[in-house]
């Protein structure tokens, strides 16, 4: 039998903050006492597609019910997990990983290599946003080794080992997503789409083992689960920046810093070719270097992060600011509106006929940008770009569109995309020309030989420092790069902060830096956390 959902009134909760009658342990209305070994979360993160990590479940933060070979800590250093060594052959084909031996799924059945391998090549077959194109094979040389053979040496494969969760051979089955089986530190018991989902700790787990026994997600709007918040009825709840003026009794707010970024893409190419499916390749206008350079110059970065996202954020000049691969040499000194016409002008782009646009050749300096309609957030970015380039003589009319008319669109047209992520691959994705076209990736079909030179000798290099050097070159080696120094096919805006309200009794230690907003990368640490 389904166990009941929590009294909070769901549908309610969106129209009022009034929960009368609504009790836990015998509590009325006020702040709820709850058990203390139980905790209920409105942190967003519902999947479309279930918990299994074969298909990109846990990409962007904790899994939370698999185990992964190896882990990050608070300071997002790699470290061991299910393996217990693992060593890499001098010529980064050969990646050897030992696995503990005391390790149990939340049914009770012993993990082994033999599931390690199943995982691995189930996810490589599953066509997903898991990319495993450069395994070549995984074999268990026993019950707690396992060898993966590359095609070719990858540098981050080993951050692959750090995300991808590990699934039972035995039980796996087609409705897994919908009834997932882990090695983590909780277990599934129950998921109510759109609702809740309820998870109780696994008792086999071999780590720390969480103070919380209970752990109920709830899928709220946003109004709810402020809502909720005010009501005493969730221990933390993630909200927007619109959010943060009033303050809710017993709760403090928490910002985490991210890599979670917004960052506009300009088609690189000029106008004229089409993809297989015959979408329209390439613009006129951002075509030129000129134009994305004085966009970029012109845009005030701390002006959005002020009135956007209300101080809660920060300026990105690329897609992985303050990482170890980033490069802070590439950040500019942005809202130069001389700097930014002067560009322009010297690029023959001039106002002729003294309408405000500048042209060039016969083109105006017009072209769209769309963002996702359900997003608000982007469409005040988008609204706010457009305001701050305008009085460079560039013109552009921005339109809110649904992902399905976007991703026809998207290679000829700017788009205000999201990013974020603990893994170089994602700078490689948005940039290698050979992903051009493919699904999000390389959007603006941006090409640069010797940006893809570096860009494959940092997959190639088995050192992670010498590969995080070749991707900082990639951005900007003093002549060339993709950078805004360099070629600048993107316009890269804020990092968002993710903003949670924490319950003053609460401890949740030392957050992480969190990449793009899906799953719960705030759980990430939830062993460590305790009442006070």
């Amino acid at each position: 039998m389904k166990r009941k959902l929590l009294c909070l009134g769901l549908v309610a909760l969106m129209l009022t903050s009034v929960l009368a009658g609504c009790s836990v342990n015998g509590a009325t209305q006020g702040k709820i006492e709850r058990a203390k070994d139980e905790l209920v979360l409105a942190i967003g993160g519902e999947p479309d597609d279930g918990f299994d990590p074969t298909t990109g479940w846990g990409r962007y933060g904790s899994p939370l019910f698999q185990s992964t070979l190896l882990t990050r800590d608070n300071d997002l250093k790699i470290i061991k997990d299910l393996a217990t060594d693992y060593t890499i052959s001098e010529d980064g084909l050969t990646w050897t990983y030992q696995i503990r031996q005391d390790v149990k799924f939340s049914d009770g059945t012993p993990l082994t290599a033999a599931d390690v391998v199943f995982t691995y090549e189930t996810a490589a077959k599953s066509g997903s946003v898991v990319d495993l194109a450069v395994m070549a094979s995984a074999k268990a040389t026993d019950d707690y080794t396992v060898e993966f053979k590359l095609n070719k040496p990858q540098s981050t494969f080993l951050y692959t080992t750090a995300a991808l969760g590990i699934v039972p051979k035995a039980t796996y089955s087609s409705d897994y997503a919908q009834n997932p089986v882990g090695s983590g530190p909780f277990k599934f018991v129950q998921w109510d789409k759109g609702q809740q989902l309820i998870v109780e700790a696994n008792s086999y787990y071999y780590g720390t083992k969480p103070a919380f026994n209970k752990v109920t997600f709830l899928y709220l709007s946003e109004e709810a689960t402020y809502a909720a918040a005010k009501a005493g009825e969730v221990d933390i709840a993630s909200i927007v920046p619109s959010l943060t003026s009033q303050e809710v009794t017993g709760m403090t707010i928490k910002s985490v810093d991210s890599v979670d970024n917004r960052g506009i893409s300009l088609p690189y190419l000029k106008s004229g070719s089409t993809t297989s499916e015959g979408y329209p390749i390439g613009n006129d206008v951002t075509s030129d270097l000129a134009i994305r350079k004085a966009i970029n110059y012109a845009i005030d970065r701390q002006k959005l992060v002020d009135g956007v996202l209300l101080g809660y954020g920060s300026e990105a000049y690329s897609v992985s600011d303050g990482l170890p691969w980033g490069n802070a040499a590439t950040e500019i000194t942005d809202g130069d509106v001389a700097g930014a016409k002067k560009m322009l002008a010297d690029g023959g782009w001039v106002d002729s006929d003294g309408d405000g646009v500048v042209e060039k050749d016969g083109v105006k300096a017009e072209f769209t940008l769309n963002y996702p309609s359900s997003d608000k957030v982007r469409q005040s970015l988008a609204i706010s770009v457009v305001d701050m380039i305008s009085p460079i003589g560039i013109k552009v009319n921005v339109e809110g569109k649904s992902w399905d008319e976007i991703y026809k669109l998207m290679f000829s047209n700017a788009v205000l995309f999201g990013w974020g992520s603990h893994d170089p691959i994602e700078m490689y994705n948005i940039y290698y020309s050979g992903n051009a076209g493919v699904e999000t990736n390389d959007p603006t079909f941006y090409k640069n030989e010797k940006v893809d030179a570096y860009m494959n000798q940092a997959l190639a290099t088995t050192d992670e420092a010498v590969a995080n050097e070749l991707w900082q070159k990639a951005q900007w080696d003093g002549q060339t790069g993709f950078s805004t120094l360099g070629d600048a096919p993107w316009a890269w805006l804020v990092n968002i902060d993710h903003i949670y309200l924490v319950d003053d009794r609460l401890e949740i230690g030392q957050s992480r830096t969190e990449p793009h907003g899906h799953g719960w990368p705030i759980t990430a640490n939830i062993t460590e956390w305790h009442r006070k």
